[in-house]
């Protein structure tokens, strides 16, 4: 009788795949998993301890893993790695009981919730079925959300009050979307008419507990936490830092290296700013003029359709030079984001099969004039040759991965990192030598520097810089840090406010774009100085793409050796 062969590490880290998607089919609609699709998850502390528990075993599992024949291997080892970081990362944040305070403008469990019906097949009457199942599970699972609110209370682990404001308003708008019925009911109207009682029904049910849960956010959380600071302090901060950097970062480096990219960035704006109004007595000062005098594009179905041009653009001139795209690959489509989130455009991978490709996802706020400068960056970040060739990429070369690696092992500041190195790349591919382009690309270049600067800079309180030409010698606030963040963006102030929140919201994860650029950055740079002249772009790229995600403490060195 043979012996049964102990699970490589690649094995483990698919096997806790499964396991995650048993759990939260969340993950399994955005893996393109059809039996997810009539579920929620269990926003509980039960809940909450099952996926704890089963990192806890995961890692168990991963031990002996590492220990037998061929774990040494490059793939494998690579994979172990990262699985043991994240894992990690994620029980720090768990075992601080930082999910029993998730509250905020976005990324929420309660966003969650909402935003997955956004991207869950709706085609047949199958589909819709299993929609109308999932509207009847949003009661339970907003129930379990606030059970473990309810908990935090009872701990004294308070969100901050502002982030707490923000939800509130838009669980207001969820539950009326104006039209005297709720935002789940809208979606169900787009059902088949064989299921309309059936999805309206369900439709009211979600609305209801969407109303209950404001109610009691308003009531109950609301009152409990006011008071309670908006900010994390070092010991919170360096936690959440280390979860979305994938490193434990020198946080006043940090700092310091957000200042020098700030004084750098502005030196090149004033100077492209002059060539579309000299004289200007700011950067910005020229971008309000662009807001009223620089090319756009009126009414969201022509952003939509403008946008999809420019990525399909960007694939057709970047494939076979810069990158070789797989046909699957090739394929990103443009979206409008549904009212009532963050004004902060976001990008949804493709399903594992790639049935769903693909999107990027512009919120109009209400909008329906959207000037140029904002969008051209903006589109090559989100879409190409942003985080959809990285993403998309991953889920490509899934086989020859881990199944873990190319979907939920993602570590923020890898791909945010990757999509700020792509706007700069297509810079220096000379796509942005149109002065309103190019001055848009350092605006939102300088937008990531300013994060580094303010979310550090607020949670930690710390000293602004004698050379600031900004209220030198003072501690930071989050007061402070809006009016830096406003007089140093083009974004209008409803945007200023969403972004404030979301560092409140969401802090240290902000800080990952301009740190995962200078990581990528640095990678490429001793990869070129390694093969000298033979470096080649587009192979680097490439194999860059297709080893999945890491931290930034593996990301330079593994870069490196490409």
């Amino acid at each position: 009788m043979s012996e049964t062969k102990s699970p490589l590490p690649r094995e483990v880290a698919d096997a806790y795949v499964d396991d995650v998607i048993a759990l939260d089919p969340v993950t399994g609609t955005y893996l393109g998993v059809k039996e997810s699709s009539s579920r929620l998850p269990d926003l509980s502390p039960a809940g909450q301890e099952a996926l704890a528990e089963l990192a806890r075993v995961t890692l168990a599992r991963l031990d002996e893993a590492e220990r037998q024949p061929g774990a040494d291997s490059d793939i494998e080892r690579r994979c172990a790695r990262l699985l043991r970081e994240r894992l990690t990362a994620e029980l720090a944040v768990h075992e601080a009981d930082e999910g029993l305070r998730a509250v905020g403008n976005l990324g929420t469990p309660a966003h969650s919730v909402r935003e997955i019906f956004a991207i869950t097949p709706a085609e047949t009457e199958e589909d819709w079925a299993a929609l109308a199942e999932r509207l009847r599970a949003v009661p339970a699972a907003l129930a379990g959300y606030r059970e473990s609110l309810t908990l935090g209370l009872e701990r004294k682990l308070y969100a901050a009050p502002r982030p707490t404001a923000t939800f509130l308003e838009q669980l207001t708008e969820w539950a009326d979307t104006g039209e005297g019925r709720g935002w789940f009911e809208d979606f169900a109207a787009a059902g088949p008419e064989a299921l309309r009682g059936e999805l309206d029904k369900a439709a009211r049910g979600a609305t209801a507990a969407v109303v209950e849960l404001r109610d009691w956010m308003r009531d109950v959380y609301a009152p409990a936490v006011d008071g309670a600071p908006n900010t994390v302090g070092r010991e919170r901060y360096a936690r959440l830092a280390r979860y979305f950097n994938g490193t434990d970062l020198d946080l006043d480096e940090a700092y310091a290296y957000g200042w020098s990219e700030f004084h750098r960035l502005l030196g090149e704006m004033k100077r492209e700013a002059e060539r579309i109004l000299p004289g200007a007595e700011t950067p910005w000062v020229a971008l309000a003029y662009l807001d009223e005098h620089g090319r756009h594009i009126e009414g969201v179905d022509e952003v939509r359709a403008w946008l999809q041009g420019l990525m399909d653009r960007a694939i057709e001139e970047l494939d076979g030079t810069h990158f070789e795209l797989a046909e699957r690959v090739r394929r990103v489509e443009s979206c409008i984001a549904p009212p009532g989130g963050a004004a902060a455009p976001y990008y949804t991978g493709p399903s594992e099969d790639f049935t769903r490709p693909g999107r990027t996802w512009l919120p109009t706020m209400g909008l329906t004039r959207f000037p140029v400068y904002d969008l051209v960056s903006t589109w090559y970040h989100e879409g190409v040759p942003g985080h959809h060739l990285q993403l998309a990429q991953w889920v490509h070369v899934t086989e020859s991965l881990s199944r873990y690696q190319a979907t939920i092992g993602q570590v923020s500041a890898n791909c945010e990192g990757w999509a700020l190195y792509a706007e700069r790349l297509m810079d220096e591919l000379g796509f942005l030598t149109d002065p309103e382009e190019r001055l848009g690309y350092l605006d939102a270049q300088m937008m990531r520097a300013a994060r580094v600067i303010v979310d550090i800079g607020m949670h930690l309180e710390l000293e602004i810089p004698a050379d600031s030409p900004f209220h030198p010698g003072e501690r930071w606030t989050p007061e402070l840090a809006e009016e830096f963040f406003g007089a140093h963006s083009s974004r209008p102030a409803e945007f200023v406010e969403s972004e404030l929140t979301r560092y409140l919201t969401i802090p240290g994860q902000a800080i990952g774009y301009k740190l995962g650029e200078r990581a990528w950055l640095l990678g490429r740079e001793k990869a070129r100085e390694r093969h000298g002249d033979a470096f080649d772009l587009k192979a680097w790229h490439m194999a860059a793409l297709s080893q999945g995600s890491l931290g930034l403490d593996d990301l330079v060195d593994e870069l490196a050796q490409l």
